[in-house]
């Protein structure tokens, strides 16, 4: 068996000598691990590294054997991300997410096509931050935990305990970031907490809770590297 796609590598992990295992999210929004033999030689280890999109061949000689996967890369390249250390972050956030949130087997749609317009935007734009928020929202909905925000703008307060949006303000509940989340360029401190608190009590309390999961080290990393640098503005 023969297949060939488009993938973005999400994990990669050295087996025996030069050989790697990695995994994919694919455009057709699955989740593809297999064996790149060769991987890490001198020649090949540039295509092979996680946050990279390649075009990709998969063979399996039989139905017991693992996938053996070889690669090109594609766009969008991530030089740009790479050499900036809050877009850095930032990618290595969204990679854990998306680890995070997908099975092998399971197919979430939409879901590759929305890392790979973000991770395009991330790596040709200087204001890009709004783009993220929008997009943690958007994997919300793709994972099934949609908050339709852009049909409460009438409402100003969000209801952690309830998970609901509120007129009037309560002991458990902090104002929506409606403005960041219409793709505003100017952020601030205030705004960029609401979005990470908001998604990380939707994310943990209906994803994460049911498959004993915290929320995974490089998000938490990347949220204290932005909140703390607005709050010294």
């Amino acid at each position: 068996m023969i297949n060939k796609g488009e993938g973005f590598i999400v994990f990669k992990k050295n087996i025996k000598d030069n050989d790697l295992f990695i995994k994919l999210l694919s455009k057709n929004d699955e989740l593809i691990s297999g064996i790149v033999y060769g991987g890490n030689s001198s020649k090949k280890k540039s295509i092979y590294q996680i946050g990279y999109f390649i075009e990709f061949s998969i063979i399996q000689k039989n139905k017991n054997a693992p996938f053996v996967i070889t690669g090109e890369i594609i766009k969008p390249y991530i030089s740009s991300i790479i050499n900036d250390q809050f877009k850095s972050y930032s990618l290595l956030s969204l990679i854990s997410l998306v680890n995070n949130s997908i099975l092998e087997g399971q197919r979430l749609s939409n879901l590759y096509i929305s890392v790979k317009d973000l991770v395009d935007i991330i790596s040709k734009n200087n204001k890009w931050i709004s783009f993220y928020c929008v997009w943690l929202f958007n994997l919300l909905k793709i994972i099934g935990y949609q908050i339709d925000y852009t049909n409460k703008k009438d409402f100003k307060y969000f209801n952690l305990f309830t998970q609901d949006f509120e007129k009037l303000s309560t002991n458990k509940s902090i104002i929506f970031p409606h403005r960041i989340l219409r793709n505003k360029e100017n952020i601030n401190f205030n705004e960029i907490k609401a979005v990470f608190t908001i998604f990380k009590s939707i994310y943990t309390k209906n994803h994460l809770d049911n498959i004993n999961y915290k929320m995974p080290i490089n998000f938490i990393n990347f949220e204290k590297k932005i909140i703390n640098t607005l709050e010294r503005l």
